[in-house]
């Protein structure tokens, strides 16, 4: 069974960062999308940014909200994802979620297995 735990999550005042971290366990697929996604109260779950990765690509996407910010990254076992987060704002405080499907990133959907979430609160 496919578990996700997310970590790394905190309080930081503006301007700061964050590095946020997925560790995945029971997942055997060579080829994967793992992705962040965040949820603040009362909006929707968007998507932050993905990871692809299979044995000969390695391909990154990005929320225009994040770009430049924000930087996603396997770590050597393949089976732990990073989000660092750098220049936070405010509007970036919400819930962080790791989730992966074994495909590629495409359209954001269709991810098949999530984790329980971090929470990021960043202070003006």
């Amino acid at each position: 069974q496919v578990r996700l735990v997310e970590s790394g999550g905190g309080s930081v005042q503006a301007g700061g960062s964050l590095r946020l971290s997925c560790a995945a366990s029971g997942y055997t697929y060579s080829s994967t999308c793992m992705g962040w996604f965040r949820q603040a109260p009362g909006k929707e779950r968007e998507a932050v940014a993905g990871i692809y990765t299979d044995t000969v690509t390695i391909d990154t996407k990005y929320a225009d909200s994040v770009k430049g910010r924000f930087t996603i990254s396997r770590g050597n076992t393949k089976n732990t994802v990073y989000l660092q987060m750098n220049s936070l704002k405010p509007e970036d405080t919400a819930m962080y979620y790791c989730a992966a499907k074994a495909a590629r990133c495409g359209t954001w959907k269709d991810f098949n297995w999530w984790g329980q979430g971090t929470q990021v609160t960043v202070s003006s």
